[in-house]
């Protein structure tokens, strides 16, 4: 009887455990462009403030897209083999307006996630750098933007929500950045600069509580994007 008890724990035991096992962080340094899928992008390894990253611009291609294009036209490089629905997504980021770039130009730089296989369907978290310190109180409040393409992109939102997917954060173009991104079902937290309180709230993630999908490295028009030490925990 002793020995049919102890087969049984060891039995439950070899069951149980494995399920209990803490989530595995994945971690992409980012210091290639090996393993990305690239959109309307180019990736090439670099240096920037002292630091090894990837930088990513616009391709010939998406500056082409951009003349007929009706709506916006973004780089995106797409993490292969990664499907992400709930957990953390930490970074460093840094992004400025290029060369030549627009008027509007804000160095737009972010992470989208839950992204379909058509890679026009998203949820992001993206920075506008140059409103962080905007002699402007109406420019410094649009510093970071939640957007969630393409039903609702950022000027539906402010048109219809106005002030409830942006926030103001202390930004610094060009300058490497920590966010960290929190995804719980149809809720999502952005915390920037390592703060413990996060930067922006959103709680009706558009892509809903089942929602999932790739993670990618987001950069708007006119933007020279830096990108490093990617994790994903799920």
């Amino acid at each position: 009887m002793t020995r049919f008890r102890l087969l049984t724990v060891a039995t439950v035991l070899t069951v149980v455990l494995p399920a209990q096992l803490p989530a595995q962080n994945k971690t992409y340094t980012l210091d290639t462009a090996s393993g990305l899928t690239l959109l309307n992008a180019v990736a090439e390894p670099a240096t920037h403030e002292g630091k090894r990253g990837l930088r990513i611009t616009m391709s010939e291609e998406g500056v082409r897209k951009m003349q007929t294009a009706t709506g916006e036209v973004n780089p995106l490089a797409v993490i292969q083999g990664v499907e992400f629905s709930n957990g953390v997504i930490e970074a460093e980021i840094a992004g400025a307006p290029g060369p030549g770039a627009f008027e509007g130009a804000r160095g737009f730089v972010g992470i989208a996630f839950r992204m379909q296989k058509d890679m026009q369907t998203y949820d992001a978290f993206y920075l506008r750098p140059t409103n962080g310190r905007a002699d402007d109180q109406v420019r410094r409040n649009h510093s970071a933007q939640y957007i969630s393409n393409p039903a609702w992109p950022w000027p539906r939102l402010r048109k219809e929500t106005p002030e409830r997917y942006e926030a103001y954060v202390d930004l610094v173009p060009g300058a490497w950045t920590k966010v960290k991104i929190e995804v719980r079902g149809d809720r999502a937290r952005l915390y920037v600069h390592d703060q413990p309180q996060p930067t922006l709230i959103v709680n009706d993630v558009k892509t809903g509580a089942q929602g999932t999908g790739a993670i990618a490295l987001w950069v708007g028009p006119g933007t020279v994007a830096h990108f490093r030490n990617l994790t994903v925990t799920p």
